[in-house]
């Protein structure tokens, strides 16, 4: 089972010892990464980098709005240009213990097409990011071992470092991931990523987070940008928040097939 990201776009408690052993464990740092408050509705300006060796190859640029309801979170992504994807929109939707709902529309075929399961490993509009990667596996999937208490990566120093498994190998692309989890949001700020030969393939790495008020009082911890390395073959993508505004109320119809086929 997955959830839902969130907007670019998307993802993680003070620790003691006790005779030897960690006071919290693997998973109950992953549900709380899994839990985090997220905003009610979010609207985005994306950079979109695709680069090799260190070596841009195209950007794009990239509208993004987000919502929870009801505890369910949906992302539409509007891609804006370059002409070679200029017009393509993707939707996802949140559900209550089940697959995400996925779908896209493709202006070379002027149709709204569903993502199965099947197309799960299949890349994200040509980026380093697969279908499966733009959700968030369900806790319950994986068995979660939590491997240190504490170790910097990154930007960020101080983080859990959890290897979560699948409990059922072919429900994942990876045979297993390493997170490294920043413990005052529970962010997954530095993930690994292994093939089904245990070898490192990819990594999904958060450059920085900034804090931002919403409604009611609420701050959130926003990731501004997060970089999918694909370390066998070079090749990158970056997702850059060049602009964000959270909480300002959004119209239900962004985030319906509708909206996909007409973009309005």
């Amino acid at each position: 089972m997955k959830k839902s990201i969130k907007t670019l776009t998307a993802a993680l408690l003070s620790l003691t010892l006790g005779a030897g052993a960690f006071a919290i464990d693997g998973t109950e740092v992953m549900t709380r990464a899994y839990d985090r408050q997220k905003p009610d509705f979010s609207k985005a300006a994306v950079q979109l980098t695709l680069s090799k060796n260190g070596k841009t190859e195209e950007i794009r640029n990239v509208g993004e709005y987000g919502r929870c309801k009801d505890g369910l979170s949906d992302v539409v992504m509007i891609f804006l240009s370059p002409a070679s994807v200029k017009n393509t929109r993707f939707l996802q939707k949140e559900n209550n213990g089940k697959d995400d709902d996925k779908w896209i529309y493709l202006p070379s075929l002027k149709n709204v097409r569903r993502v199965g399961s099947s197309d799960g490993s299949k890349p994200f509009v040509g980026t380093d990011f697969t279908y499966d990667d733009m959700s968030t596996r369900e806790v319950a999937d994986d068995t979660h071992e939590l491997l240190k208490e504490s170790a910097d990566k990154g930007n960020f120093k101080d983080l859990y470092v959890v290897k979560s498994t699948p409990k059922d190998p072919k429900s994942s692309q990876y045979s297993y991931r390493i997170s490294y989890v920043t413990k005052d949001a529970y962010i997954p700020t530095y993930i690994e990523m292994y093939d089904n030969k245990g070898k490192l393939l990819k990594v999904n790495e958060i450059k920085a987070i900034n804090k931002m008020p919403g409604t009611n009082g609420r701050v959130y911890n926003v990731p501004m940008e997060n970089v999918m390395t694909n370390v066998q073959t070079g090749h990158a993508t970056s997702m850059k928040m060049v602009n964000i505004v959270v909480d300002q109320p959004l119209d239900d119809h962004y985030f319906t097939q509708n909206f996909l086929s007409t973009g309005k």
